[in-house]
């Protein structure tokens, strides 16, 4: 198995979590962010965006969990998203096409999302280009992960309890939900244990990160 961004903030956990449920984890970094790899996992020195690191990396059958993404998105990033998000995830489809992988999860965002228009686009255009390969995939669509360092969103919450209060706004209150990194952490790992179809795209949104994948579509 294959994570990339897997040094980052929901990548440390997963990784950590993957380990202790025995399964053999590489991680791509860079080499400066070589020592956060897990104990217990095999870093594999590349570039993300270098579909040339992603083969050298790969095995056939792999599963790749793709967390590669700018950190702190805001509006303000948006050229980031279409030099970092976007080619990244096209370089692990074109590398998971070559190495036959088994599986690919990739971690997108809720949509529609209108303040975040820039982020929401180039995270719906990875999902397109998964869907145009025709790979055997799971795409999860968190909104916000609250953890530490990442608790602000918590102010917002009577905000959340007056949409979901008011009908015309319960779907938005439910789509644009928060969840917690142990949600997070346990949906991936989920994931990435339970494929879905051959070549189908498994959609998981904030309602099934919550619960689990039981209620996931596959499209």
């Amino acid at each position: 198995m294959l994570v990339t961004g897997g040094t980052g903030y929901v990548g440390r956990r997963l990784v950590r979590a993957l380990v202790r449920r025995d399964h053999r984890v590489r991680v791509l970094a860079r080499p400066e962010s070589v020592a956060s790899v897990a104990d217990g996992a095999q870093p594999v020195i590349g570039n993300a965006l270098d579909v040339r690191s992603f083969t050298a990396a790969l095995r056939p059958g792999d599963t790749i969990v793709h967390l590669v993404g700018t950190p702190h998105p805001s509006p303000a990033k948006a050229a980031e998203f279409q030099r970092v998000d976007l080619p990244s995830i096209k370089a692990a489809i074109a590398a998971a096409t070559t190495a036959a992988a088994a599986h690919l999860v990739y971690v997108s965002v809720a949509h529609p999302a209108p303040v975040m228009k820039a982020y929401v686009d180039a995270r719906r255009a990875g999902e397109q280009a998964i869907a145009d390969a025709r790979l055997t995939a799971t795409v999860l669509r968190p909104w916000y992960v609250l953890g530490p360092g990442h608790w602000w969103p918590i102010v917002l919450l009577p905000m959340y309890g007056l949409a979901w209060a008011t009908p015309s706004m319960r779907d938005g209150a439910q789509r644009l939900g928060l969840v917690t990194l142990r949600q997070m952490v346990d949906a991936l790992v989920s994931a990435v244990e339970h494929p879905p179809a051959p070549r189908t795209t498994r959609v998981v949104e904030v309602p099934e990160i919550r619960r689990g994948l039981s209620a996931s579509i596959a499209v």
